[in-house]
């Protein structure tokens, strides 16, 4: 089995620097050509079926890349719940608030965003969302969210540092080989 796991294109989010994983967003009209020239300059893998998160970019990314192909939303693959620090920048709007400093500075493994998740049950709701497309056994492409590929690759190739240093850039990702139901290796795809 082969699964390909694509991030969506470039957001607003992803412009200016913001916390924005469960904010449903779309992709920016710069987002979309990015896109457009990557599907025209590379040959995305194909498969029987195709799965995307309830959010607009990624079904937005699916239909550039793809076309009108028939696909399936699945809830849990949808990104991080950030909570509190949703739609608000990295450095000006958070560095100086104080529930996000004790965040950053503790466990964000076990402990929970104000309002949102923390990593581990992010982790342990994409995992459960993917083992049903895992489990048929058939080529399968998701058009998803970096976080959640990171997530992924994470718990089936952990790594010694950070796993969200294999978060792909927009409009790019990996294919996950699997020997029935066990991943064996992964490369970048396109």
């Amino acid at each position: 089995m082969k699964l390909t796991l694509i991030r969506h294109g470039i957001t607003e989010g992803n412009a200016r620097r913001l916390y924005y994983g469960a904010a449903d967003i779309p992709l920016l009209p710069e987002g979309e050509e990015a896109l457009r020239r990557l599907a025209a300059a590379h040959s995305y893998p194909t498969a029987d079926h195709y799965y995307t998160s309830p959010l607009c970019r990624t079904r937005q990314t699916l239909r550039i890349l793809y076309g009108d192909v028939p696909y399936t939303v699945v809830d849990g693959l949808r990104e991080f719940n950030f909570g509190d620090f949703e739609m608000r920048a990295y450095e000006g709007d958070l560095e100086h608030d104080e529930a996000f400093r004790t965040w950053c500075s503790g466990d964000v493994e076990a402990n929970a965003c104000p309002n949102g998740e923390c990593v581990r049950d992010f982790t342990r709701r994409v995992m459960a969302a993917i083992a049903p497309i895992v489990a048929q056994g058939e080529d399968a492409v998701c058009l998803i969210h970096g976080g959640v590929i990171a997530a992924l690759l994470g718990e089936w190739f952990p790594m010694e540092n950070s796993r969200y240093l294999r978060t792909p850039d927009p409009g790019t990702g990996y294919q996950v080989l699997f020997d029935g139901k066990t991943p064996v290796s992964y490369h970048p795809v396109p």
